[in-house]
């Protein structure tokens, strides 16, 4: 049994690993899937922390971590701001639905998503009820599908690029085999190269 000191230095040696950089696991958060995907739109170009920001909704910082957290998890060239296709159709058809499982709101009004939004609603019947995002302006009434990151509904409705990869992405996270499928076959022909 370890006396009172040789407990608390055990504590302590516990509490150091995990504040040794070198021990710190890589966490994608949802906003950097945000990020990312609005990286993929903008592969002609390097976009900045500040347009990124202004483009989703969220502080620069919170972009720049994220473009960080997305470099060390593998999915984008951090230099360049470039994605990385074949890592980010491998996340996205293998991890996504694991990482940010889809949550269900109820009935509610909102901005379509899944199969009921582009590009995906031309392949589908929409139901009386399609997933949608809650929001305020949104002229949907549907089940809500709580979006990936809270700032996707204004910044999808803002670009109609970003607002196709985020209701394919939630396809892929919500939907049934076969929305999956589809969605997983057009990220698929987005990311080729």
């Amino acid at each position: 049994m370890r006396s009172g000191w040789g407990q608390e230095l055990a504590r302590r040696l516990e509490f150091a690993r995990f504040a040794i950089p070198e021990y710190s696991i890589v966490m994608l958060k949802s906003q950097d899937l945000l990020v990312i995907l609005k990286l993929a739109e903008e592969s002609e170009q390097r976009p900045t922390f500040p347009y990124l920001a202004n483009s989703l909704g969220i502080s620069a910082s919170e972009a720049h971590a994220a473009v960080k957290r997305a470099a060390r998890s593998g999915l984008v060239d951090e230099a360049t701001r470039t994605v990385k296709k074949a890592a980010l159709l491998e996340f996205i058809e293998h991890a996504v639905k694991y990482m940010f499982p889809p949550d269900w709101e109820g009935v509610t009004p909102g901005v379509a998503t899944s199969y009921a939004a582009a590009p995906l609603n031309s392949h589908f019947r929409v139901e009386d009820l399609p997933p949608v995002w809650p929001h305020p302006l949104g002229t949907v009434r549907g089940e809500g599908l709580a979006p990936l990151y809270r700032s996707a509904p204004d910044a999808a409705m803002r670009d109609p690029q970003l607002y196709q990869w985020l209701a394919l992405v939630d396809a892929i996270r919500a939907g049934r085999a076969r929305e999956r499928q589809l969605a997983i076959a057009e990220v698929s022909r987005r990311l080729a190269p």
